[in-house]
């Protein structure tokens, strides 16, 4: 049987690593706004509010989020981004978990905190039926029908999910294409949901710690070319 030895000096190192990231102040983050875009994935009902997918834990990105949004529209970014669940009835993503985020009702809707932005009817939204948002969700045509914007602030969950899949296709189809494109992860607008082991064990799951996702997933974005910082104040 192979054994996975749990490391005893990366663990510590991972813990000291996400709680040093530095803040990164608004002016360094979009130095020039209007070349600048914020992709927020799945902060929506359906994992904020209500609906089997919600999380508390979740919840909370929220308001940072929105915090987010508002300071980066006043210093003159124009492009904001929804890349959110929009799930047919027969999604095949189901098998894997409980059906959610239905096209057409309230889980697949934004939260009421960013419906509720002056600015709202300007973002734009990428309904998406998998947890990937450059697959089958427009989101290639908008990358290439605005080929100077070449800063991305990704925010939304799941860290490890989601976020992930997003960050990813922005660095890797950068790469692919030998484009510079410069990717921020604000950690305080990123988050996980948890799922403890005897919960799991209960109802037939897989365990799902949501603190040791959160900051290994960080820092693989990091590993891959991601500005993962604290916060963008």
């Amino acid at each position: 049987m192979t054994e996975y030895p749990l490391n005893p000096e990366f663990l510590p190192y991972l813990h000291h690593w996400v709680n040093s990231l530095p803040s990164l102040p608004l002016a360094n983050a979009l130095p020039a706004p209007e070349r600048a875009a914020i992709l927020s994935v799945d902060v929506i009902q359906g994992f904020c509010v209500s609906g089997p997918l919600a999380s508390p834990r979740v919840a909370r990105i929220v308001t940072p989020i929105v915090q987010l949004f508002q300071s980066a529209h006043a210093a003159g970014l124009k492009h904001i981004l929804l890349t959110q669940d929009t799930h047919e009835p027969d999604a095949v993503e189901f098998a894997n978990f409980p059906p959610h985020c239905v096209r057409g009702t309230a889980e697949a809707e934004p939260v009421a905190e960013i419906q509720a932005l002056p600015f709202f009817h300007e973002m734009v939204i990428l309904p998406k039926n998998s947890i990937a948002s450059g697959l089958n969700t427009g989101l290639s045509d908008w990358l290439d029908a605005h080929p100077e914007v070449d800063t991305f602030i990704v925010v939304g969950d799941c860290t490890d999910l989601c976020t992930y899949q997003l960050a990813m296709h922005l660095r890797l189809d950068a790469n692919a294409r030998q484009i510079q494109r410069r990717i921020i992860v604000p950690a305080d607008c990123v988050e996980t949901y948890d799922l403890p082991v005897d919960t799991a064990r209960q109802i037939g799951a897989l365990p799902h710690p949501a603190d040791l996702l959160h900051a290994v997933f960080l820092y693989h974005m990091a590993l891959n070319g991601m500005e993962v910082v604290q916060s963008i104040t």
